[in-house]
């Protein structure tokens, strides 16, 4: 009975897949013009193609793509129904199509993001393409993820800081073990808030918003299945489809409140001819207009479905991150203690560290870089698609193709990083494997993407990410529970965490 809704599926899919034939013909027929073949893959039936692939597809992806590109090299193709994907796993590849290619996959197959699985006809940056996705991300760098922004925040990042000391200070005096990501995950869901709102929110509401969005994100994966099947998969999964509703309701009565009064708020100062002195993205979109749309306004439901596009790609992924880095400190208490006498000497008897003093922290920024090459957020970008055909390494990718790109396997690929799967920061120094993670001359890791499509939170992550670990590791030294291992196994939520969450004793370092 488990996977009874299995064989449904593969019926529907079966007829699902015959009205869409003829187009697979033509474009198939198109494709043979160029004389050129299909990235090789699995056997495909007609009609229904590798649709025996599916199950594995859903319960583990990464490990079936392993073993297919072990077999089949570095470009392989899936077809599932009238799905094709492609997979690529080479760095060179990768190189090729969004580097030197960038403009032929710079498009979206549609809902790839949690915040649009529900309702994809306002996307949010992620999943939009071509003159709606460069409206919303140009506003989106230009007033918030700029540096000169990032100081605008340096008091709510103190402020968020202080936050997590409060929480560990239980755990200090009681000797009770932390769960290591809890803290620091409502810190950055805490600062978030307040960036995107311009003022800090009642306790309560941050909670609630911040156990509204775990839940979203936690059940990612359940609802994926909403991406590969918008129309029938509503129907097969009525409790899941009702589920996601109800979670989209939820955000709405949570956000657009908030909406509303922050509006209120800006017309009222507008009125009183008063500056405004804390900036908020959401101040920016009030002001946005669509000039390919009449003219037209962003919608308040729109406000809330980028709110929360901010809030899940800046927390989630950079909590992902914190923690696993935080994993291999607790499991190797050598690096742990360097990376303290580092942040010792730059920073001596101050009582803080200041953002300058980051700059001055090569070990710091080596221990980060790390962790984001072993455990990148996500071990897939998001997938692009192609709006004609494209050849690649002597391949045609027909249009509507959608593409895929291996980010883990790029970073763990013992052809290009010597003991892949060791923790060394030291190859990021001096005169080792220096890598630039915006790919533009070459990819040897790209943990938020490369190209047109590069995460334009790079720069936010990789600051909060320094900021909080120097902050944490200089004031606390953090210890394996009871001398135990650390289960380094991972599991697929919205990102790649750790299955079995850290927990660590934290003991106040003298200063």
């Amino acid at each position: 009975m488990e996977y009874s809704w299995f064989r449904i599926l593969f019926s529907l899919c079966l007829c699902a897949a015959a009205t869409k034939i003829f187009f697979i013909l033509l474009s198939q027929s198109k494709s043979k013009k160029t004389k050129l073949p299909l990235p090789p893959g699995p056997p495909s039936l007609p009609i229904v193609g590798s649709i025996f692939l599916l199950k594995r597809l859903l319960i583990d992806a990464e490990s079936l793509l392993l073993d297919l590109s072990y077999k089949y090299g570095p470009i392989i193709t899936i077809r599932i129904g009238s799905i094709l994907e492609v997979f690529i796993s080479s760095h060179s590849l990768t190189h090729q199509a969004l580097i030197q290619n960038g403009t032929a996959f710079n498009y979206r197959p549609g809902a790839v993001t949690p915040g649009c699985l529900l309702d994809n006809t306002h996307p949010d940056i992620g999943s939009s393409s071509g003159t709606r996705w460069r409206f919303l991300r140009r506003n989106l760098t230009s007033e918030l993820l700029i540096p000169s922004r990032y100081k605008c925040f340096g008091c709510a990042r103190r402020r968020f800081l202080e936050t997590i000391d409060s929480l560990l200070k239980y755990h200090v005096e009681s000797g009770e073990p932390v769960q290591v990501v809890h803290p620091f995950r409502y810190a950055m869901f805490s600062l978030l808030l307040f960036m995107c709102f311009g003022e800090k929110l009642d306790e309560k509401v941050i909670k609630d918003i911040v156990e509204m969005e775990r839940n979203v994100l936690a059940n990612f994966r359940r609802f994926s299945v909403f991406q590969a099947f918008p129309t029938f998969g509503k129907f097969i999964f009525r409790n899941r489809w009702l589920q996601l509703i109800d979670m989209r309701h939820r955000q709405k009565s949570a956000l657009l409140p908030l909406i509303k009064s922050r509006r209120e708020r800006k017309e009222k100062i507008k009125q009183q001819n008063q500056d405004e002195n804390i900036v908020s993205y959401i101040d920016s979109l009030f002001d946005l207009e669509f000039k390919d749309g009449g003219g037209r306004k962003i919608s308040d439901e729109e406000i809330v479905t980028l709110i929360c596009e901010v809030m899940d790609a800046g927390s989630d992924t950079t909590s992902t991150v914190f923690e696993w880095i935080m994993a291999h400190l607790v499991k190797d208490q050598t690096i742990q203690e360097k990376l303290y006498s580092e942040i010792q000497e730059v920073v001596g008897s101050e009582e803080e560290i200041k953002e300058d003093d980051l700059q001055k922290m090569p070990y710091l920024k080596a221990v980060v870089l790390e962790g984001l090459r072993i455990h990148p957020p996500s071990h897939f970008v998001l997938p692009h698609t192609v709006e004609e055909d494209v050849v690649l390494n002597g391949y045609v990718i027909p249009k509507k193709t959608i593409v895929n790109f291996m980010v883990a396997g790029m970073g763990r690929d013992p052809q290009v990083w010597k003991d892949p799967m060791e923790f060394k920061p030291e190859r990021h120094l001096g005169e080792g494997e220096v890598v630039d993670i915006t790919g533009s001359k070459e990819i040897k890791m790209m943990p938020f993407s490369v190209g047109r499509r590069i995460c334009p939170g790079l720069g936010l992550g990789t600051l909060h990410l320094e900021y909080f670990l120097a902050n944490l590791i200089r004031n606390y030294n953090w210890m394996a529970v009871d001398e135990q291992d650390v289960d380094m196994s991972e599991k697929q939520e919205f990102t790649r965490v750790m299955k079995t969450p850290l927990q660590a004793h934290v003991f106040q370092r003298a200063k």
